[in-house]
């Protein structure tokens, strides 16, 4: 089950995939997910407890966010122990002046990025795919 570690085939086989709608950071009431949500993500900070969630979800519950992004997967599977491939992304990310924040799966790495932004969030990658061919 262990993926990828070769860092030319993980940048050739990125496969970026973006979700259909946006997705926000918002803090869980009383550090509890509501039953009728199904978060993406959860972290668990001192200060509250953190969801990535469909931004229609948090408008119908009513939680407040500031950042509207869009979810990118990596399709390919890479390796927790792989070395250098989210610091190659991050660089490409970062050079054209988006935001990325990066939550990793154990199958794929999840990128958001802003959600204005994501067409050419997922051009950048698909790019950077190519180079290593």
């Amino acid at each position: 089950m262990s993926g990828e570690r070769d860092l030319g085939r993980l940048l050739a086989g990125l496969d970026p995939v973006l979700a259909d709608e946006p997705y926000v950071f918002a803090l869980a009431p009383e550090r509890i997910v509501p039953p009728d949500l199904r978060p993406f993500a959860t972290v668990d900070e001192d200060e509250g407890l953190t969801v990535v969630v469909p931004r229609a979800d948090a408008d119908r519950l009513g939680l407040a966010y500031d950042y509207v992004a869009a979810w990118i997967t990596l399709r390919v599977h890479s390796d927790p122990a792989a070395v250098g491939m989210t610091a190659a992304f991050s660089r490409v990310i970062a050079d054209a002046g988006l935001s990325c924040n990066v939550i990793a799966g154990f199958f794929h790495d999840h990128l958001l990025v802003p959600w204005d932004r994501a067409d050419e969030a997922v051009a950048l990658l698909r790019a950077l795919g190519r180079k290593v061919d």
